[in-house]
């Protein structure tokens, strides 16, 4: 394994997060805020507690995992996809490393910047409501996981994007959606029977119910279901890359 191709490819990609520092801290902050000031303070003052958690509480892992979901996916896809737009990919692809390290070094750093804005937002909650944490280490584990599975689906978007337009589709038209009708603000369980089959459909769904689960304790469905979703959806997109490499799908000419 080749650590110093792995870390000048890490620390060229972290390079351009600490450059825009500020942004990067400012932005997670001022939505988390505003996702408290509409859903915690309007709706939560008409819904108690769900499953006896308070409002604002409940839809924490929700707004952690849309937040770093989307920014996992956006980094990963970014990262990879400006050396192919300017040529640069070619003296990667020439270099002596692997295409393991290539993504090691990538998806490290989206993976990265994905988790470091999670516990911010992470962070901010505690302003708002008393958070609790039953699993802290488990809570991390399945954060830290999600980030890298979302920053390898990323780095497939990133070799698939023809143009720049392409590389937003996923992301806000694919990801948020699916996050958003995931339960990250509600629970199934509030939802006529039809539309809770439906709800079972989206994979989002057994992530934030997982996450979920290392909050509070509980969950809408069971947290090996959760870890199963998870684990499949990572083995999926290693395979998916590994062919991509082999093949040279979009990136050779």
């Amino acid at each position: 394994m080749n650590w110093q191709a792995i870390r000048a490819i890490y620390i060229f990609e972290m390079a351009r997060f600490f450059r825009t520092l500020m942004q990067s801290f400012l932005s997670p902050v001022l939505s988390t805020s505003l996702y408290f000031v509409v859903f915690g303070a309007a709706i939560g003052s008409r819904i108690d507690q769900i499953e006896g958690v308070s409002y604002g509480a409940f839809i924490v892992p929700g707004l952690i995992m849309l937040t770093t979901m989307t920014q996992a996916t956006a980094n990963a896809s970014f990262g990879i996809y400006f050396p192919k737009f300017i040529g640069t990919i070619y003296e990667l692809l020439s270099a002596p490393i692997s295409f393991l390290e290539i993504v090691i070094g990538y998806v490290g750093a989206a993976a990265t910047k994905a988790f470091f804005i999670g516990m911010i937002i992470l962070g901010t909650a505690f302003f708002f409501v008393d958070l609790p944490i039953k699993y802290p280490f488990l809570m991390l584990g399945f954060l830290i996981l999600t980030c890298i599975s979302f920053a390898l689906f990323g780095f497939i978007i990133g070799i698939w994007a023809g143009n720049f337009e392409q590389l937003q589709i996923i992301p806000l038209l694919v990801i948020t959606p699916l996050v958003f009708l995931g339960g990250s603000f509600y629970s199934v369980t509030m939802l006529p029977p039809f539309w809770q089959f439906v709800t079972m459909l989206n994979p989002v769904f057994y992530l934030v119910s997982g996450f979920r689960w290392a909050f509070f304790g509980t969950a809408d469905v069971p947290i090996g279901l959760s870890l199963m979703a998870i684990a499949l959806f990572t083995l999926a997109c290693l395979v998916f890359i590994g062919w991509i490499f082999r093949t040279g799908w979009r990136i050779k000419p």
